[in-house]
């Protein structure tokens, strides 16, 4: 069935024009700032489009109340394509450049721009050509949930010039109705933000009720992060997915976790690669050190697998867009293709991928070589159509990137470690393939988001690449400095005589050609200038940068701010480092295959993982995702499947006494999702992603600031709060959640809509 869009393709509404695009692309910078603090913090972000979309909205609005123009919903769509883009190369970078320095390398300043840079761009021109294929022929197969929810968004707050345009296309829906829509999202928004802040700012009760089982089932473990976003994500996606992925969880947590520790108990010694007792191990030390793996191996052989089914369709995407490449001008003209099919010209986009595979090519920084190139193609249009697919089936904020950049540096390592290339020069090259690999796969997914919720509303593609465009060049160039400015303001300078460096340690100081200082509040104790020896053998002293003196001797171990061990300044202050967990496994993952320590068993345990259900006939995909996150954010993705599925059980018998009424054959499936996906619920479920979103962001910018308050209010709760730190918190904090989902389901039921006048 062909869609109508929003605003009809004859329609000409103002679209990219300076304004919009220039808020949009701040916004995307402040965004993306905020979600690189957070993938620092716990390596999880949220999706910007739907926040962003809804401060365009909002500003605008205010500006139309002053006396200036309101802007079109084409606009604010520009907005939040542009806005997109900061949280996703932020992710990108946070889960893969701190690894250079446990790896023993400086984090440079060039090297995470070109990474960020080309990562960015190359996976929004890789999407360019799939559009056709993802978006227009399976608009019905892949519903993109959180950029149907912007689409909503966007409806509900659109302008009076913009619903004009949309009646005079012959748009049915009625102006009262897309005002009740905006009422129902913002009514979410505030909720979510106000439950947000009063769960994580201030405490007021537990944000993640667990309980861990003894014996007999030691080890296993049940739990739930209670935000609105995640249960809003779950709403959306329905009832399906959201089962498939907690299923995954479920295997994880309540199946190998027991099992891990069911047979690993008697033993008497650390199984590698873990480094502690099994024993001693709790769920989640038992999931990082044995279950990661395994969830990497499954999400690898599901993308694998996703690709290939998809061959037919992507190759149809291809054709199309190679035909455009052929067309002549003087044809084009001829055809006089639609407003809403326009995309950037063939030629831009495979100009523009080779441009930048040359610039990968001679980035000096990079460490890259020819192999390393045409490893990020090959590797970069997999993972960049699987992660387009990914977020059409489980939406954006579930999508397993990481996990993508894991296979993609398995595979790399693999290839190098054939080619005999072990030495840790290729630690370098092996990174930025992975790091330039999933900054493009994270692109992809929001670009393919973001040209779903411009398909839904009538805007012109070739807007929206170039606004992301602009956005992502933007949010590269400025999230590097940000990501050095987070490090060095927890960067600790340990003196070598408190460590375990041998005092006969000595290096050549002719080799050493970079000097450097010491920043921030030690460098008042010391203001001398130093050799800078990046360490790799952990024979001569642990691995890492130290500042040497001009007669070779290691005076300090800069210990980096993220990923540091060392929270204590020598004066005695203490320092709050970032963990970047996923950063983490990744430099485990270079160092484990290049020095032959990888443990393969359990990679392989997860692809055999994804075999077996795809011969069941389960989509491994979105089963894999939930092996490899945590259980605690699947489970209110599967509390907001569940009340799906109960709204949609009203619609549908709803829908059948409608039918009987009119003699009319009952609804089909197809019906049913379709009246679902416009129903209030999305929309108090999009308020829901909004609000908890963007409270997350505003309380990760203040954890800093306002460092003292939020210990005042850690202090407080775990003190006299029984709802966060008492004996039945883990109960209580469940009631407050419960609330939260009831608004939804009632909502989705419309029990709050007031009866329309007779």
């Amino acid at each position: 069935m062909e869609l109508k869009p929003y605003i009809p393709a004859s329609a000409k509404l103002r679209e990219l024009t300076p304004g919009p695009l220039i808020l949009g692309t701040i916004l995307g910078v402040v965004f993306g700032a905020s979600s690189l603090y957070l993938v620092l913090k716990v390596g999880l972000t949220v999706s910007a489009s739907i926040p962003v979309a809804v401060i365009s909205i909002t500003l605008f609005r205010i500006l139309g109340k002053l006396g200036l123009r309101d802007a079109t919903i084409l606009e604010n769509n520009i907005v939040q394509t542009a806005g997109s883009a900061g949280e996703s190369i932020a992710f990108g970078i946070g889960v893969t450049m701190p690894a250079i320095m446990i790896l023993g390398f400086d984090l440079e300043i060039t090297r995470v721009a070109l990474v960020a840079v080309l990562g960015g761009l190359l996976g929004i021109l890789m999407m360019i050509p799939l559009r056709r294929a993802l978006i227009v022929d399976q608009h019905e197969t892949l519903k993109y949930p959180e950029g149907t929810a912007c689409a909503e968004v966007l409806k509900a707050g659109a302008s009076e010039e913009s619903i004009e345009a949309h009646r005079a296309g012959g748009g049915g829906e009625d102006v009262t109705q897309s005002r009740m829509g905006a009422t129902t999202i913002f009514a979410g928004f505030g909720i979510g933000l106000v439950y947000k802040a009063a769960m994580e700012a201030f405490k007021i009760w537990k944000d993640a009720p667990e309980k861990v089982f003894g014996a007999p089932f030691r080890g296993a473990s049940v739990s739930a992060e209670i935000s609105p976003e995640l249960l809003g994500v779950g709403y959306i996606i329905g009832p399906r997915i959201s089962s498939i992925m907690c299923a995954g969880g479920v295997l994880a947590y309540l199946v190998l976790i027991p099992m891990i520790q069911f047979f690993g108990s008697a033993l008497t010694e650390p199984l590698a690669p873990g480094h502690e007792l099994i024993s001693k191990m709790g769920p989640d030390e038992i999931r990082g050190a044995y279950v990661l793996y395994i969830g990497a191996g499954a999400v690898a052989a599901g993308g694998i697998i996703s690709l290939a089914r998809s061959l037919p369709t992507i190759w149809h995407g291809l054709a199309g867009g190679l035909r455009d490449f052929r067309r002549s001008s003087k044809e084009a003209a001829q055809t006089r293709t639609l407003r809403t099919d326009r995309d950037l010209p063939m030629k831009v986009v495979l100009y523009g991928s080779l441009a930048l595979v040359i610039a990968i090519v001679l980035a000096t920084p990079l460490r890259m070589n020819i192999l390393g190139a045409i490893l990020i193609v090959l590797f970069g249009f997999l993972f960049v159509t699987v992660s387009s697919r990914l977020t059409g089936e489980i939406g954006s904020s579930s999508n397993p990137i990481s996990g993508m950049t894991v296979a993609t540096l398995l595979l790399t390592c693999l290839i190098f470690l054939v080619l005999g290339w072990t030495g840790p020069a290729y630690y370098v090259t092996a990174l930025s393939v992975g790091a330039i690999v999933c900054i493009a796969a994270s692109n992809g997914g929001t670009t393919s988001q973001d040209l779903k919720t411009g398909f839904l509303i009538g805007s012109t593609p070739r807007s929206q690449q170039i606004a992301i465009l602009v956005g992502a060049l933007a949010s590269a160039l400025i999230l590097g400095p940000i990501l050095l400015k987070l490090n060095d303001a927890a960067t600790v300078y340990v003196p070598t005589t408190s460590m375990e460096v041998p005092a006969s340690t000595h290096v050549d100081p002719h080799t050493l050609d970079v000097r450097e200082k010491l920043t921030g509040p030690q460098a008042a104790q010391d203001n001398g200038t130093y050799l800078v020896w990046n360490n790799q053998d952990e024979k001569l002293a642990p691995a890492g940068k130290y500042f040497v003196d001009d007669v070779g001797t290691p005076k300090y171990l800069v210990d980096p701010g993220i990923n540091g061990t060392h929270t204590v300044r020598p004066d005695g202050t203490k320092v709050t480092k970032f963990d970047a967990p996923k950063a983490t496994l990744m430099s485990y993952i270079i160092k484990g295959i290049l020095n032959r320590q990888l443990p393969w068993g359990l990679v392989l345990l997860g692809v055999m993982i994804a075999v077996v259900l795809e011969m069941s006939g389960i989509p491994s995909l979105a089963f894999a995702v939930g092996v490899y996150l945590p259980l605690s954010s699947s489970t209110p993705i599967l509390v907001g499947g569940a009340v799906r599925w109960l709204v949609d059980r009203h619609t549908r018998k709803k829908l059948v006494a409608s039918a009987t009424e009119s003699d009319r054959e009952g609804p089909t499936e197809e019906e049913v999702a379709a009246e679902g996906d416009k129903s209030p619920g999305v929309l108090m479920a999009s308020g829901y992603i909004a609000g908890g979103a963007i409270a997350g962001i505003v309380i990760a910018f203040f954890a800093g600031v306002l460092s003292d308050f939020q210990s005042k209010v850690d202090t407080w709760a775990t003190d006299h709060n029984p709802l966060f730190a008492g004996a039945w918190s883990d109960v209580l904090s469940l009631g407050p959640f419960a609330l939260l989902t009831f608004a939804l389901w009632a909502t989705g039921r419309e029990l709050f809509r007031r009866p329309t006048p007779s």
